[in-house]
């Protein structure tokens, strides 16, 4: 009889015991979410950011390559920025860099917004500000930069956009969503684990000596009547 309280007692701490094996994943999961240990800004959003730094360096070092080529830095700016000519110029599409730069980094990494109507604006003011000023000005005329500088904006702008809209809004809310479902989850394991349980659950008492002497009283019975 002892050892099949035994073997119970056994049985029931082992089952106790595996569910308390499945319980860690549960913890270990809710654990790499801690708001604590949550990134201040995902990893996606970062390269978006750098892209867009990326963006006004590539354009600021095209437009001083520029200056360099066609007569001197200090000279190209005297004329470029003092006498400015809309049909001449390409100090406005290092402005629209900048400008590009400034909103979007103001609106997603310092505000941290998780919508497109930035990005919408910023590209389409640059795409209208590119056609209309390829198409009034002057800048095929001037070499191989007229050609370069429009063009590699109107692209990088466009880069900008599906970057954030098909990459960083997609998979930010897919984390989201994961986490969401990660702490609902942390919420039912009490639920599902109960605490341990105590050893008066199942304990059983032991036979008493009265009880066992007449099962062998019972046992010899039999034996007595054949003989």
């Amino acid at each position: 009889m002892e050892s099949r309280c035994s073997s119970s007692a056994d049985s029931r701490l082992n089952g106790r015991g595996a569910g308390s094996v499945n319980a860690p994943p549960v913890s270990a999961r809710v654990e790499t979410y801690e708001p604590g240990a949550k990134k201040c800004i995902s990893d996606v959003r970062r390269t978006f950011c750098l892209f867009v730094t990326f963006d006004l360096l590539f354009i600021t070092l095209l437009w001083i390559i520029e200056l360099n080529v066609n007569g001197g830095i200090a000279n190209q700016l005297n004329k470029e920025v003092l006498h400015y000519d809309y049909h001449a110029s390409f100090f406005d599409i290092f402005l629209l860099a900048v400008f590009r730069f400034a909103a979007l980094i103001l609106a997603y990494a310092v505000c941290k917004l998780r919508h497109w109507w930035a990005i919408a604006i910023t590209t389409a003011v640059s795409s209208a500000f590119l056609i209309v000023k390829v198409i009034l000005s002057k800048l095929l005329s001037q070499g191989a930069f007229g050609y370069l500088l429009p063009i590699i904006s109107f692209v990088v702008a466009w880069i900008e956009t599906w970057l954030l809209d098909f990459k960083v809004l997609p998979q930010e809310a897919e984390e989201e969503n994961r986490y969401l479902s990660i702490m609902d989850a942390a919420d039912r394991a009490p639920l599902l684990h109960p605490g341990p349980l105590s050893d008066g659950q199942f304990y059983s008492p032991p036979e008493s000596v009265a009880d066992s002497d007449e099962d062998l009283d019972d046992k010899q019975d039999p034996e007595k009547g054949l003989i």
